[in-house]
């Protein structure tokens, strides 16, 4: 049986999500900078914990439509994770893989959308590179499954999946970029059992 739930985060362990988080954001930037061949910095990025029905609008309005990356985590930990932009960060991104001006705004097509998989695969991978680094698990996430809607439909995954853990996320938000600055969301959802085993394995008990 799990002892823990997101209603019992202490300041210790909320610190050693910080600081994942803090990893993740750095390896997500260089990532991202190196696929699109830019120079781009990364501002110091916002975490938090948020109830579920505060979610969709700390990210955006709730009838926003907003591009929703979910990911299945499996290996040493299980649960999932989300990655969210915003609709013109989203083209932002794509307009500089496949060539086209910054101001193209068409609706994507099917190249567009595997690229926004690509995207959201490589930025999740650099998060659940910063936990298993530091956590010493092997953590690894299925293919990842992309959603095009408003926020209040994409954000009702979490809260449907993981609201009978509690009442919170762990919401990221990491802004980087060069002339234009991007948004992105990073929502992670480990179930309870495996909060545990990350507090365990990093020596936090509560």
């Amino acid at each position: 049986m799990a002892k823990f739930s997101l209603d019992q985060v202490n300041e210790m362990y909320f610190d050693v999500l910080k600081e994942i988080g803090n990893i993740g954001a750095g390896n997500a930037t260089t990532a991202i900078s190196n696929m699109l061949n830019l120079k781009v910095n990364m501002e110091v990025p916002k975490i938090e914990f948020l109830t579920f029905q505060e979610l969709p609008t700390a990210i955006s309005a709730e009838e926003e439509t907003i591009v929703g990356i979910f990911l299945e985590v499996e290996s040493d930990i299980s649960g999932s994770m989300m990655f969210l932009l915003k609709m013109d960060s989203a083209h932002y991104l794509v307009n500089h893989l496949m060539g086209r001006p910054d101001d193209y705004t068409e609706e994507f097509n099917e190249m567009d959308l595997s690229a926004i998989r690509e995207i959201g695969n490589i930025i999740s991978g650099s998060y659940l590179s910063a936990l298993s680094t530091m956590t010493n698990m092997v953590i690894t996430a299925s293919v990842p499954y992309l959603a095009i809607d408003m926020a209040a439909a994409i954000l009702s995954v979490p809260a449907i999946q993981f609201g009978q853990y509690g009442d919170n996320a762990l919401l990221i938000q990491t802004e980087f970029g060069d002339d234009v600055k991007i948004q992105g969301f990073f929502i992670l959802m480990p179930d309870v059992d495996s909060y545990d085993k990350i507090l365990t394995s990093l020596g936090i008990a509560l």
